[in-house]
């Protein structure tokens, strides 16, 4: 499974690791992902996605069903 939220499409950047000697080296940065089951009270059933903790928030202060609707709109969601 990719590493990629399914509502904000957050998705690992590359950076560099910088030592004490200033020598950089590429690393990745990796979205704080989290595998989490949200309730539809419209449709009465669970869905279980896997969603950054930014869309957490985004959920908690729209609603599940619009976020959904957002996801569905940019493509960051295949229904």
């Amino acid at each position: 499974m990719s590493r990629i939220c399914q509502i904000t499409g957050k998705k690992p950047i590359t950076g560099h690791r910088v030592s004490h000697s200033n020598i950089k080296t590429k690393r990745r940065f990796l979205p704080n992902l989290q595998v989490k089951r949200f309730f539809i009270p419209e449709e009465d059933r669970w869905v279980t996605l896997k969603v950054s903790s930014k869309a957490i928030r985004i959920i908690n202060r729209i609603g599940i069903k619009a976020a959904l609707k957002n996801a569905e709109a940019k493509g960051h969601l295949k229904a």
